[in-house]
């Protein structure tokens, strides 16, 4: 506690859970500067910038597509193997992805949680970003392959969006507990 011009400053983190989202609100700008910064350097650190986002998948899946379709004759269903492949990598990737962003992004940033106080969960959720940005364009890849092969998914698709809500939620509830 100190005193500055006569008035009292305590500096301290939430108490309560309700006082730790209202700091997360008041340290929304600090969030999307961070989303950003980790935006630009994921794109603009490689040759082919975003076009990266779209290679890595799709060569993952040719890979795989060969090891697993071809060589190993492992059924689909009656999917096709590219659509089945890249369907079953899309979640996967995301989580991969988001969860190595989000520790490293506790490292990488060390030298700030140590000196400023802010919310400590904005560096995690901010790296997450940059995965979800990911699983959209690949997601747009899928719905391309989709239409590709004609294949129209059953009412199982509804539930992708709740199954990424659980991995985001995974990854949100594991980082809050290094904070």
């Amino acid at each position: 506690m100190n005193k500055i011009n006569g008035f009292e400053l305590t500096i301290e983190s939430g108490k309560t859970e309700r006082h730790y989202w209202i700091d997360i609100w008041r340290y929304r700008e600090l969030f999307y500067i961070l989303a950003w910064r980790d935006i630009a350097v994921r794109y603009k650190q490689t040759i082919i910038g975003v076009l990266w986002a779209v290679l890595r998948p799709l060569l993952t899946m040719i890979i795989l597509v060969i090891i697993f379709g071809k060589i190993a004759k492992l059924p689909s269903e009656g999917i096709p193997y590219p659509v089945f492949v890249f369907a079953a990598m899309l979640p996967w990737t995301f989580f991969a992805t988001a969860f190595t962003s989000a520790s490293n992004s506790l490292v990488g940033n060390a030298n700030l949680i140590s000196k400023v106080y802010f919310p400590r969960l904005i560096i995690p959720t901010a790296s997450i970003i940059v995965a979800g940005i990911d699983f959209l364009i690949s997601f747009v890849i899928l719905i391309g392959l989709m239409v590709w092969y004609q294949f129209i998914p059953d009412w199982h698709i509804l539930t992708l969006p709740l199954f990424l809500l659980l991995a985001f939620l995974q990854l949100f509830c594991n980082n809050k507990g290094f904070l």
